[in-house]
């Protein structure tokens, strides 16, 4: 007992002395797992809209109008009995197999849609301008392709769509931020470790002295260089709840409230998803301290 208290003075009393460098390593701490942990959580954001959209996504039949081109409907707008032909092999035909639900989108439900989802400035159109549709709904998302090849270019189909491209550009947009956060954490975690070795290095220096006599005392290894690694340990760990209650903020604040607010349409993540990466954000700050306090007494400590 009297050892541990021994080295948690020391480590206080150089805690007072470099209050500077100290700071810096808390503050660049801080920083880098912020990022981390804002990586951490917008690829479960991504993950989540993912399954959301997964399950909501649609292949869209557009059928032919009178206005469509002749290289894709030659035989002029859509027929009953070609309309009647589709909605067959969705129930019963060859694309049955895949279809959960359907349903059929009129060009009056079209325009309406359409100009739903568009500001007083849009164009006008009539119901004629727009095409009516098969939304598809299917049992697995990730048998869109075969749906589209089933109904591209039957009688009466103009176009076959599907939201895949649109949400796989998103989600590559997503990922893309991902991996530009990760690179500036891992940049800004190379500088932490510098700084944690520079600041038991200086401290080494400062207190060379002191070790030179606890040598001389019959002090072990283990008792001279604690100090110095509980010294970077505790700057880290400082840092780290830093950046664990920065992470929190922006779950529950920026996307839970804010975010959630602005698009409603999306369900975005809040700050229970920040408490599954808090814990890890507290052992990559600790670990790294540790490792790089450890090797920095080993290398510039002589015992």
């Amino acid at each position: 007992m009297h050892r541990l208290m021994h080295m948690l003075g020391e480590t206080l009393a150089s805690l007072r002395r470099n209050v500077a460098m100290v700071a810096s390593v808390v503050l660049v701490t801080f920083i880098s797992l912020t990022f981390v942990g804002s990586a951490a959580l917008m690829q479960t954001q991504v993950d989540r809209m993912t399954d959301e959209f997964h399950d909501r996504l649609e292949v869209s039949v557009f059928l032919c109008t009178e206005n469509s081109p002749e290289s894709s409907c030659p035989t002029g707008a859509v027929s009953d009995d070609q309309r009647a032909a589709l909605e067959q092999s969705l129930e019963e035909g060859a694309a049955s197999q895949y279809v959960d639900s359907y349903r059929h989108e009129t060009q009056e439900q079209a325009l309406e849609n359409f100009q739903s989802s568009q500001d007083a400035a849009a164009p006008a159109l009539e119901a004629g301008d727009m095409p009516e549709s098969l939304r598809v709904l299917l049992v697995d998302p990730e048998e869109y392709d075969v749906v589209t090849e089933l109904f591209a270019g039957a009688p009466g189909v103009e176009t076959v769509a599907d939201q895949q491209e649109v949400m796989d550009q998103v989600f590559a947009i997503l990922d893309g931020m991902t991996l530009v956060a990760l690179a500036v954490a891992a940049v800004m975690i190379v500088c932490a470790v510098l700084l944690v070795s520079t600041t038991i290095r200086l401290s080494a220096f400062s207190r060379r002295r002191e070790t030179g006599i606890m040598r001389l005392v019959g002090a072990s290894k283990a008792m001279i260089r604690t100090p110095f690694v509980l010294e970077g340990v505790a700057a880290a760990l400082l840092g780290s709840l830093l950046a664990c209650a920065a992470t929190w903020v922006v779950a529950e604040h920026l996307m839970g409230e804010w975010l959630d607010q602005q698009i409603p349409a999306i369900q975005f993540i809040d700050g229970s998803a920040a408490w599954i990466v808090m814990p890890v954000l507290l052992l990559i700050g600790v670990l790294l301290a540790v490792l790089s306090s450890w090797v920095t007494v080993r290398r510039h400590l002589t015992v």
